[in-house]
């Protein structure tokens, strides 16, 4: 079934037309990724599909009834809202009585007559699942504190929590733009297993070539102000592009040879004085146009390194901790100019830490840092903060270098290198300010091979850069004469330029694996697994008295919940009131007797409310057993 139609849609920002002529569909089942080099207005189609922008020219034609849930790159948050609010935002239903009944349950003095409606909508709706899958994405999200305010929170953490959102909220079509940024690979595993299971059309941007490759079924390129589709995942998409550019190749080829004959006609002289001339001068003037714009722009890297001596880093018993969280505990690792690290781990694990230690920025709590003299590192980090909105793209490159040397040993200006980086001249006097998040990355990428470093550690590089921008950079890092650190979540990206990879699993440990993330993936799970089964069999023998208060330890956090206590407290009320109901509708039924219509309503009715009695009773018994065994928890504590 067709959900929407996308026909002809245009969309210019002050002279530079970003789509034109932009048609496809989309169906039920389609899991469509759209690329393209950043800059071609990908985030801005998905905005127009999803009504929070409106197009030039062109319209959008959506099916009755039909609902789009939108995931930005920059989502919107009420910073006085919790997180669950904001989860729950939304005019959908259910989203309202969520919201409503989340609200409920903190004001003790709230009614119980209310409460017992709410009660009654949620059990109606199925708001207790929906409540129950919000809380399990948050946590495998890592946001464990559904109370806590979204103003206290990260920005990584605000766009979890937004994604949650997304994921939770009933729609036909999921539009999500870039969902995989500020997840670790953990994290985007089971993304990824979720949205495939998930039921409904979606359209995705990611540069995550894996995630692409597994989960959709469909790939739209925008590509020169065209787009293009293919029916396939990410390797069929590769496949068929590259037929169509030795087709377009070919065809250019033609037109080269048709170019050099008028080219070389107009040189003879010609005077435009006949009907045939004048035409032919014409056509020639049209095919130049044709030729200058199937030359296309294409990102070059060929940027040469500096000599880089024996001596590169050496990390000596390195310790780092925060507000008393041990993040590195005595890590030690001499660096080689031939290595190729990746570094994993789930957030907070400590990572860029390691890494700003490794490139200088941080100093550690104990042990040292030290750096060859021949070494010049270029750090490219996760954020731009650091670039001033009112600079001037000229300006930012060339604080970095006025020109720089190739692999060839010719000499580049920055602002021929600016080109090379897709940033032509009328854009290199553009503020920084007014440039997209893509584009900044990639201008940061640019202002770090300037300084011409022979040890690269990059941090998060896949965030917000193009997957066209990302295979010429994994090119240029093969044959990247100086060693290279990356911490990164792409797994595509790890295993195109990973030898080995560091593990920071949380507790201030680093895993050390030779070879790329496939391999690290495959070793460290079998590892886990025989790990997990030592560690039960030791668990098993070691029954000493430390253990055992440690377990009474444990054991004693036992306690309702803030909602659970609530819930506990008029949970007797709310069974009354019902009861009561259920009696009074009896009364109805002896009074209707002869009126048969009442009478069947008023049955339906009472069928309802013991429904509710019985879902009532339940968790009253559930409770009242929590209760029990939280006072003989107490009695033993007491007793001790």
């Amino acid at each position: 079934m067709n959900l929407l139609s996308i026909e002809n849609i245009g969309k210019s920002y002050s002279e530079k037309p970003l789509l034109d002529h932009i048609s496809f569909g989309i169906e039920e089942g389609d899991r469509i990724g759209l690329i393209g080099i950043n800059g071609t207005g990908k985030s801005t189609l998905l905005k127009i599909i999803a009504g929070i922008e409106t197009p030039d020219k062109g319209r959008i034609i959506r099916g009755n009834g039909m609902v789009i849930e939108y995931l930005s790159q920059n989502p919107s948050y009420d910073l006085e809202s919790t997180v669950l609010e904001q989860v729950f935002q939304g005019e959908n239903p259910m989203m309202k009585v969520l919201r409503a009944y989340e609200e409920a349950i903190y004001h003790p003095d709230f009614p119980s007559d209310k409460m017992l409606q709410l009660t009654q909508e949620m059990d109606r709706l199925d708001g207790w699942a929906m409540e129950s899958e919000a809380k399990t994405i948050l946590t495998i999200l890592g946001i464990a504190d559904f109370d806590k305010k979204i103003g206290s929170l990260s920005g990584g953490q605000k766009k979890r929590v937004a994604l949650a959102a997304a994921l939770i909220r009933p729609s036909h079509l999921l539009i999500l733009d870039e969902p995989t940024n500020h997840l670790d690979n953990d994290t985007i595993d089971w993304l990824e297993q979720y949205l495939t299971k998930r039921k409904g059309a979606l359209l995705m941007i990611t540069h995550d070539r894996y995630f692409l490759d597994r989960i959709v079924n469909q790939i739209i390129e925008l590509d020169n102000g065209a787009l293009y589709t293919y029916k396939g995942n990410y390797n069929y998409f590769l496949e068929k592009k590259m037929e169509r550019e030795e087709i377009e190749i070919a065809n250019e080829k033609k037109r080269q040879n048709l170019f050099r004959k008028e080219l070389a006609w107009i040189r003879q002289g010609a005077q435009a004085r006949s009907t045939k001339q004048k035409a032919r001068i014409e056509r020639f003037e049209k095919l130049k146009e044709e030729v200058s714009k199937t030359m296309g722009e294409k990102l070059e890297i060929s940027v040469a390194s500096s000599r880089l001596g024996r001596k590169v880093i050496e990390l000596d018993h390195v310790c780092k901790s925060f507000d008393d969280k041990l993040i590195i505990e005595d890590f030690e690792y001499i660096v080689l100019r031939s290595d190729r690290i990746g570094i994993v781990g789930p957030n907070g694990a400590g990572k860029s830490t390691l890494m700003q230690m490794i490139g200088k920025k941080l100093e550690p709590d104990s042990g040292c840092v030290e750096v060859g003299e021949t070494v010049r590192i270029g750090f490219f980090s996760q954020d731009t903060e650091h670039m001033q909105e009112q600079q001037r793209v000229i300006e930012y490159i060339r604080e970095g270098a006025e020109y720089l040397k190739t692999t060839e040993g010719d000499k580049i200006t920055a602002s021929q290198m600016l080109e090379r980086f897709l940033f032509p001249l009328h854009l290199q006097g553009t503020p920084l300010g007014k440039l997209s998040g893509g584009e900044k990355r990639r201008l940061h990428l640019l202002r770090v091979l300037m300084e011409a470093p022979n040890v690269l550690l990059l941090d998060e590089p896949t965030n917000d850069l193009d997957i066209e921008t990302l295979n010429i950079l994994e090119e240029y890092l093969e044959n990247f004469d100086g060693a290279v650190i990356a911490v990164s979540h792409d797994r595509y990206f790890l295993d195109k330029i990973a030898e080995k990879i560091f593990l920071l699993p949380g507790d201030g440990k680093v895993i050390q694996f030779t070879g790329n993330y496939s391999y690290y993936k495959e070793h460290s799970e079998t590892s886990s697994n025989k790990a997990n089964i030592k560690s039960s069999e030791q668990d098993k023998e070691a029954k000493n008295s430390t253990d055992k208060e440690r377990s009474v330890e444990k054991k004693s956090v036992l306690k309702f919940s803030f909602k659970e206590q609530r819930e506990y407290e008029t949970i007797d009320t709310i069974i009354a009131e019902i009861e009561q109901q259920i009696e009074e509708k009896d009364l109805q039924i002896e009074e209707a007797v002869s009126d048969y219509s009442l009478l069947q309503q008023l049955t339906k009715e009472k069928e309802g409310l013991e429904g509710i009695l019985e879902e009532k009773m339940k968790r009253w018994v559930y409770l009242n057993e929590l209760a029990e065994k939280i006072e003989e928890e107490r009695m033993k504590r007491n007793i001790k």
